[in-house]
């Protein structure tokens, strides 16, 4: 999870206590996690490795360098190489030709899990299509994080990234997973909070909405209500720094039959069965799986 503009200045470098070994490694792509805010939320695994890989790669090679200087770990000639959205085409042969050599290989994110929200998605495919041993060092993850403090159901949910920057396709994203039975859990940019809250007001004002920002950090906050309370909240204008919003599932709705039917004839007047149930869907907002039997047993009654 990246959002550079909002990321507080960072601590002096602070050395911190850990016995980190330095032992040869299975040749192989490391997807290690990195803390998304307290700098003691690292693994002593993660740790080992950030010191005994033979090529280490960052999202942003600043904040790799900094946490390395906070645990005493030195690069020891080594050259952390730069792997983000906007080179990863260029990056990318120089780590999977150090992999076909038999070399260890280090990526890390800014924060977090790698490939959650992350450009290492590509670098893990290549490398795993082309026969190197891919290993996930597992640890932070502010999807998870969020989801454990968001006091919602946890048996089942969905992450769904960034929602898109512009209005109408905003709308057409939240109606699309809002009908989802699952709690959602989505990044967003501070900047962007409240224009994601109006939205979600408009289709749903009375769905359980979490907001929480700087986790693990100095100033972390969660704040909970329903979107059309955090909607009216001027918290929402002003937040700074990261932030994870956690949707509650849908909540039951009883639609009478007849008229559920009658939009459904509506529809299929001029749709597919497939895309009257979704229309109908959205309209009432009902479940997509249950409208479509029903648009189902409409069309060969018909």
């Amino acid at each position: 999870m990246t959002d550079r503009h909002d990321r507080p200045d960072a601590e002096p470098p602070r050395r911190l206590t850990a016995h980190v070994e330095a032992a040869r490694l299975e040749p192989g792509l490391y997807l290690v996690a990195t803390p998304i805010g307290a700098a003691r939320d690292i693994t002593l695994r993660a740790l080992d490795v950030l010191n005994s890989a033979d090529q280490l790669a960052a999202e942003d090679t600043r904040v790799l360098r900094h946490l390395m200087d906070i645990h005493g770990i030195p690069l020891r000639g080594r050259r952390i190489l730069a792997y983000h959205d906007h080179n990863g085409d260029r990056a990318r042969p120089a780590l999977l030709a150090a992999l076909a050599e038999g070399g260890s290989v280090a990526y890390c994110s800014d924060a977090g899990t790698p490939l959650v929200a992350d450009p290492g998605y590509r670098l893990a495919l290549d490398a795993a299509s082309a026969g190197a041993r891919v290993h996930a060092l597992p640890g932070p993850s502010a999807a998870l994080a969020a989801l454990s403090l968001a006091g919602l159901p946890s048996d089942r949910f969905l992450f769904l990234g960034f929602p898109p920057p512009t209005k109408a396709a905003r709308l057409t994203w939240l109606r699309r997973w809002l009908a989802v039975d699952s709690t959602l859990i989505l990044f967003e940019s501070p900047r962007r909070v409240n224009r994601t809250l109006d939205d979600l007001c408009e289709i749903d004002p009375n769905r359980i909405t979490v907001v929480a920002r700087e986790l693990t950090k100095k100033f972390e906050e969660v704040i909970r209500g329903t979107a059309a309370d955090l909607a009216a909240d001027p918290r929402m204008a002003t937040l700074k720094g990261e932030v994870v919003m956690v949707l509650d599932r849908p909540s039951a709705v009883e639609v009478d039959e007849d008229r559920l039917d009658r939009v459904l004839l509506e529809h299929l007047r001029t749709m597919s069965v497939k895309d009257a149930a979704r229309a109908a869907a959205e309209d009432l907002g009902l479940p997509k799986r249950d409208v479509y039997q029903r648009a189902l047993g409409l069309a060969d009654d018909s």
